[in-house]
């Protein structure tokens, strides 16, 4: 493309499947302006569809799943742009990263969301596939979102993280805004995955901890976290990513079998699930931060979790722990927007991945 596209809608599912996000984005030369947002919470039924696909799904299974999923979320694009007043016509293309339902780290990526449903529907250019590129290039293939960290929300001064608390949770450490030299990110662990696995389980009327209030209730068990906390994983260097592979619904209902099995309660494994996120989070900014003073800017479904906030704020003290929305828009938007970041440089024939980041031999343009 030849001209910078004005508008464009960047459409993300993330490892937890909670739903879909989409954003609207006026585009720039590296930087986008959120124009509006919507998230749309998949059903009980469609949950239970993907989680049953990752755990047993034949290839009919799987091919009639992409399918659906292309169909759910041009909806979903198409239910922003009526918000937005916003003609599909005058859309340059839509991002869609996909449903992940396999991510194998430098081996393996597969999202699911046929992109070509979307483009028939929506009737504009799709990019989609993006993480495979980089893991054919030696790469991870994954955390993704670190480029658009560095160009669109470094601090202008001086250094800063961003965390991302989804399903997983991943950090970008951004030495200065557009400045890729000396950035870096990676996956910690488990995200809020591990605690909506736990709550469901528990509660199968809940999709996870409102206000964390399980957690509060409950006590971690020092036994069980200090188990889990001596996992491989977590003293890997980075570049380093993982997904429900490892931190999954079966690591999940370990989890809270082995806090029973200690006598503990229901309350006290979500608890539990909670300390470990904070913990992962915490231990990786300590290990591999750059000084001790730096804000750590958070978005993601945990940014709506108090009592993981909490534990995190004195876990990483004196590093104060500041949310997106008060920073930038609503954080819940941010991956949305990062993919619709992305997919403006794939049009562009400009690198999406940072090779800090996810280990690739070099910049790859990503997507199809």
């Amino acid at each position: 493309m030849s001209k910078t596209p004005p508008l464009a809608v960047g459409v993300m599912s993330g490892t937890s499947p909670d739903g879909i996000s989409t954003a609207l984005v006026k585009l720039k030369d590296d930087a986008v302006e959120l124009i509006a947002f919507r998230q749309e919470p998949y059903s009980p039924a469609e949950r239970g569809s993907i989680i049953d696909a990752i755990a047993r799904g034949t290839p009919r299974d799987v091919a009639f799943l992409h399918v659906a999923l292309g169909e759910r979320f041009a909806g979903a694009v198409l239910a922003l742009l009526a918000q937005a007043r916003v003609a599909p016509k005058d859309v340059a293309f839509v991002a869609s990263h996909g449903q992940t339902i396999w991510h194998e780290p430098g081996r393996a990526t597969f999202q699911l969301g046929d992109a070509a449903v979307l483009a028939e529907r929506v009737g504009v250019p799709v990019v989609s596939d993006f993480r495979a590129r980089d893991v054919a290039a030696g790469g991870q293939g994954a955390p993704l979102v670190p480029l658009a960290d560095v160009m669109l929300f470094g601090h202008e001064q001086h250094g800063r993280w961003l965390l991302n608390v989804g399903g997983i949770a991943n950090v970008t450490w951004v030495p200065r805004r557009g400045v890729s030299e000396g950035a870096f990110a990676f996956d910690t662990g488990p995200g809020i995955g591990v605690i909506d696995s736990i709550t469901r389980r528990i509660d199968p009327d809940a999709t996870y901890d409102k206000d964390g209030e399980r957690a509060r209730r409950g006590r971690p068990v020092k036994k069980v976290l200090d188990e889990l906390l001596a996992l491989a994983y977590f003293d890997q260097s980075p570049p380093k990513s993982t997904g429900r592979e490892l931190f999954g619904v079966e690591f999940a209902d370990q989890l809270l079998a082995k806090v029973k099995k200690a006598g503990g309660s229901d309350n006290d494994a979500v608890a539990t699930a909670t300390a470990l996120t904070a913990e992962s989070i915490g231990r990786a900014v300590e290990r591999w931060g750059k000084d001790s003073s730096s804000e750590i800017v958070i978005s993601g479904g945990g940014a709506k979790n108090p009592a993981l906030i909490e534990r995190l704020a004195a876990k990483v003290q004196p590093r104060p722990v500041v949310l997106f929305d008060q920073v930038f828009f609503d954080g819940e938007a941010k991956e949305a927007v990062a993919f619709a970041f992305l997919g403006m440089q794939t049009v562009s024939g400009k690198p999406g991945n940072l090779p800090a980041a996810t280990g690739a031999r070099g910049p790859r343009v990503l997507g199809h």
